[in-house]
Parts: C-alpha cells; structure tokens; sequence
C-alpha cells in the first residue's frame, strides 16, 4: 500500500470538484489529510467527504508545502496561479483546467499511456485530458495497432454539464420556461439550448475551429504515441444534463479484420463492449458508470479500411474526475 500523502483539490465547489471528492471517498484514496479549495464566492462552502462537512478554503491563501498531491478543477485564472504555487512547494499536480498546451505538459490517461509514466517520472505536473480525449483514448488504444490507425474523425455531442453547474441550471430553467409558455431569454449559452442542438460549443477561431477540437486532436495523438494521426473534430453542444456520445469514423492501414477489432475491444480495460443488435446511450448506460460504452462496431459500406462505432461516456464522473484521482493513484504508487 502507498503511504498516506496530503491533498488539496483547487476547485472543489464544481460539478468536477465535487465529484472528485465524491470519487476519493468511494476508492478509498490513501489521504493523510484533505484540504477543499477554491476562490470567489466558491469559499466557505460545505462538502460532504466520509461521513462531514469539509469547509473550502481560499485557494490562493493556501500553503501548498502542507500536500504533495494537488488536483487542479475549475477557472483558468484560478488554476493557473495555484499550478505556479503548486510546483513552487515541489507538488505533484493532476490538472484538469485544459489551459497549459499539450506539448508543454504531458496527458495521463492510466488504461492508455500509464506504462509510460516511468519515462517522464520527473515530471511534476500532469494533465488530466479533456473527457472527450478520455473515451477516445481509451476505445482506440486496443485496436490502435491492429487497424494501423491514420485517421480519426469525430463528432462529440456534449451535454450541458460540460459548462458546469451554470449549464446544467439554463437547460433547466429554459426547458421550465417553454413547458410554461413563457418567454425564452438564453443565458449561459446565448441561444435557446432546450429541445435544440447548437453546432459550436465554444467562440471558433479565424479557421473555423474551436479550442476544444483543436486540443482533443492534440491529446488524441499525445496519448496513443502517434504524432501523424490525423484527427477532425467538431464539437456540439446538446440538451442532455450529463453523459456525453461521441459518434466516430476511423481510417486504416488495410483491411479491417473486425472479429479481431471487436475481441480486443471486449477485452480492454475500461470499456464495456454492447453487442451488435444493441446500443448503448449516455443517460441510461454511461452516467454514473466508471467504464465507457461502446456499440455499434462496423465496418464501412464503402471502404474495408473504415470502422465506425459510438461511444458514451459519463463527462464528469468518468471523463474527469475517475480519470483524475486513477492518475493520482498511478502517481503515489510509484513516485510519492
């Protein structure tokens, strides 16, 4: 068993915070103490952890000396200033912010590249990749090889979570306001989300593209060791509260052998395989699971190098705050 260390989560009054918590408590984390922070009107506010309430602190009056494990959840500002801290007190750091460039700070996803860990184990600061790189990573990586991956093409249907507690209550509040026939004033996200799809997520730059899809690209060919792999992204946004779905298209070398595609999916870590007659969907498979969905594996009509599939996956619980406190796990084990 690894030695109990100190840990203090940055952002803890959030839909990823408070899940983090939630998530140490249920594996049993080995914590010597924990400390709940965040800023604003985030202070002061009461987190169950083991049976009380732990009161958040002000992050950015912390004495980051007193851990060695620290999770970085929430505003970029925040995040950014506590990262600098942080490292300054010679923490380990699981961020979760998505606000430092993938080249200048490694992805950890321990089902996909937690054996290469060892090779960077002097690194002090790791990213916990968006949930979207997560449930990608984590279905590509058993069959990466046999298809001779070059190309991925990805549309990701993001619930209203993805924007935290703020998006959850528009969706609410605006669903509320039509059923009533009153008067629809879009907030949080600027048009009417309820009953509707948007096909931005995000302000796009001058191409066209959103940060997002740029960084998940990024992530992707981080993550499975494959620098050339060409990835298009788009990313919308979706009236579902949580549970994102991700519909994918995947290129190979040759020829697809799909019975031996399917058995390695069946057989990999973090994935549950449903079977062809069947799908699964976000609300009533993926939320609440620790493991991605997987179903509808088939080939392309056109094209034997092609294979499609979906994907469903539990944004926060999974995506987020699994992916981090299983990193934290990898990281004490061998390097606190």
């Amino acid at each position: 068993m690894p030695s109990l260390v100190g840990v203090a989560v940055v952002g803890a009054v959030s839909l990823v915070g408070e899940a983090l918590v939630e998530v140490l408590e249920e594996r049993g984390f080995p914590l010597s103490e924990l400390h709940l922070l965040d800023s604003g009107e985030g202070i002061g506010h009461s987190v169950p952890f083991k049976g009380r309430n732990l009161r958040t602190g002000d992050a950015d009056r912390f004495d980051f000396t007193r851990v060695q494990l620290v999770f970085l959840v929430g505003a970029s500002d925040m995040a950014a200033r506590c990262r600098v801290s942080a490292k300054a007190a010679g923490c380990r750091v699981i961020d979760l912010s998505a606000t430092v460039a993938v080249e200048q700070q490694p992805c950890l996803v321990p089902e996909v590249n937690g054996g290469r860990v060892e090779a960077i184990s002097d690194c002090r600061c790791f990213s916990s990749p968006l949930p979207e790189s997560v449930a990608l990573a984590i279905a590509l990586a058993p069959i990466q090889q046999q298809l001779d991956l070059q190309r991925v093409t990805v549309t990701a249907c993001l619930p209203v979570s993805s924007r935290g507690s703020a998006g959850v209550k528009e969706l609410a509040r605006q669903t509320s306001e039509l059923l009533n026939a009153r008067p629809l004033e879009p907030r949080v996200f600027g048009r009417q989300m309820a009953f509707n799809m948007l096909a931005q997520v995000e302000e796009l730059d001058g191409a066209g593209h959103a940060d997002q899809e740029r960084r998940v690209a990024a992530e992707l060919r981080q993550l499975l060791d494959l620098p050339k792999l060409r990835v298009a992204a788009t990313f919308i946004q979706v009236p579902v509260f949580f549970g994102e779905s991700l519909v994918v298209s995947l290129l190979g070398g040759a020829e697809a052998d799909m019975q031996s595609l399917t058995a390695a999916l069946d057989a990999a870590p973090g994935i549950e395989l449903v079977e062809a007659g069947d799908y699964p969907t976000a609300v009533e498979d993926a939320v609440g699971q620790d493991v991605i969905h997987v179903g509808r594996v088939r080939q392309g009509t056109s094209d034997p190098r092609e294979v499609n599939l979906w994907i469903v996956s539990d944004n926060v619980r999974k995506g987020a705050a699994l992916n981090a406190v299983q990193s934290g796990e990898l990281l004490i084990k061998d390097y606190l």
